[in-house]
């Protein structure tokens, strides 16, 4: 969330990119209601001092934000959540998490006015990643039943159509975030005076960086095994298309894309106007009609039939069926010794590693850099040594400055076996920020303190615009946002 505000100050562990509970215990999508302060008959004597019909608080409602109510509930099970998230919730008080989802329930209230779509074949390919991730958590193993029972559901679909309400909400508030900030842009002026405007001894300090080189070697597939699965993904076809077989059925039998087997192959909406699939399934999706199956293609994934279930407009309700191509001992032998010449080549200095990987590497992102790597998160060449992802980490945690590393073997999503050597080309020790060498990242700072005044002016102003009644138990809380309309 870019909103920095008093509601809400925690952190999230570096790679906990989803646990168990997230998601879940989130507040209900209802309609606005008023609350009405609760009142008390009181009877002395066995008479009752005020017959008068008066109206109680509906039970349970901590606040109302437009369409969204916030229940009494919501708050503790919102921490529960936030912790299993690996949030650091030390002196973070039951108001500012009340704050945090009262900002989120607004954001999500003006998405729907202003008219911001979430695609339910989205949604629901959430749903099914949701429920995959905690299919793998400890103790459920794996088990349907035991899922329903850890969360006290009285059925999958009812479990489903919850989480389905859930994400849909937060997946509201999202859009509705991006839409305020899409437009925010930063001049290197402003980058320059939010910089000089940080005193001396406050300015971030940078950790440790490595800029990190690689040499990727992948074992060649032969012309057989590539045509073998094409003939396989061809019976596929002529079985659905002439025998009536079930397109979804092959898919959860034969694919070996794991995630998208156990829906039958779904892979959701593919948007004509965001580009979500590799270009090579892009091109071949969307010149599919309704109903129709492709022949085979190839991406960097492997080899593809896609199936085009519903047309949307520009939205393509996609299935498909995934093949790997077997690689021979033979060729994974032929790509070790390889990389094995290729390391020892460097090691003597006979040629660079820079030269080699220009030369020679099979990872195509990083070849004409001479291996240079880079960082996903940052879109430079800069690995924060705190912030580097586990595998990499592990991979050249031990490696000094210049020194190429043993040959590693990895194998990728796709289930592909790659060979390779790393290299640490600079490091960048722990140090002051200094406007010259770090740049992008106070770059980075400064547009998000931007991004922050733009969500908090739009939110000062939606406030006064919209029907908000927060309940009289949380009327003390010194939220940070004017909830309380004084």
């Amino acid at each position: 969330m870019l909103l920095k505000t008093n509601n809400l100050k925690y952190t999230i562990s570096n790679g906990q990119t989803f646990v168990f509970g997230v998601f879940l215990f989130l507040a209900h999508l209802v309609g606005a209601q008023e609350i009405i302060e609760e009142e008390v008959e009181v009877a002395q004597n066995n008479e009752v001092v005020d017959t008068t019909f008066k109206p109680h608080k509906v039970d349970g409602v901590a606040a109302v934000v437009g369409d969204y109510i916030v229940l009494d509930s919501d708050i503790p099970k919102e921490r529960q959540q936030l912790i299993a998230s690996g949030a650091n919730l030390q002196g973070v008080s039951d108001c500012q998490l009340f704050g945090r989802m009262l900002e989120r329930k607004l954001l999500a209230h003006h998405a729907i006015q202003d008219s911001l779509l979430v695609s339910d074949a989205e949604v629901r390919q959430s749903v099914d990643y949701t429920i995959d991730q905690f299919l793998q958590q400890p103790p459920i193993n794996g088990s349907m039943e035991k899922l329903i029972e850890f969360y006290k559901k009285e059925s999958e679909r009812s479990f489903r159509e919850e989480l389905f309400e859930i994400i849909k909400a937060n997946n509201l508030a999202d859009k509705m975030q991006a839409k305020i900030v899409e437009e925010v842009e930063i001049t290197p002026d402003e980058v320059r005076e939010f910089f000089n405007k940080i005193p001396k001894d406050q300015r971030p300090t940078f950790g440790t960086e490595l800029k990190v080189a690689e040499i990727v070697i992948e074992p060649k597939v032969s012309q057989e095994a590539k045509q073998a699965v094409i003939d396989r993904l061809k019976e596929f076809k002529a079985d659905v298309e002439e025998n009536g077989a079930s397109f979804r059925t092959k898919a959860v039998l034969y694919s070996e894309d794991k995630a998208s087997a156990r829906r039958g192959g779904q892979l959701g909406a593919l948007d004509r106007e965001k580009p979500r699939m590799v270009k090579e399934f892009r091109e071949v999706a969307f010149t599919l009609q309704e109903g129709e199956i492709s022949e085979p293609f190839e991406t960097e994934y492997g080899f593809h039939i896609v199936k085009v279930d519903k047309i949307r407009g520009k939205l393509y309700d996609v299935s498909h069926i995934l093949l790997f191509p077997k690689v021979s001992d033979e060729a994974i032998k032929e790509a070790r010794e390889r990389i094995d010449k290729i390391r020892e080549s460097v090691v003597s200095e006979a040629i660079t590693f820079e030269e080699a990987a220009r030369e020679s590497s099979d990872r195509k992102e990083t070849r004409v850099d001479g291996g240079q790597m880079i960082n996903p998160e940052t879109q430079d060449y800069n690995f924060e040594l705190t912030r580097m992802d586990t595998e990499l980490y592990s991979q050249i945690q031990n490696l000094k400055d210049g020194e190429v590393s043993p040959v590693l073997t990895e194998t990728d999503g796709t289930g592909k076996l790659k060979f390779k050597i790393l290299k640490i080309t600079d490091r960048i020790n722990e140090h002051e920020a200094d406007f010259a060498r770090d740049y992008l990242k106070i770059k980075e700072l400064a547009l998000n303190e931007k991004k922050i005044k733009a969500i908090e002016k739009w939110q000062k102003e939606k406030i006064m615009d919209t029907y908000i009644k927060i309940g009289s138990s949380y009327n003390d809380c010194d939220f940070s946002g004017n909830w309380l309309k004084k």
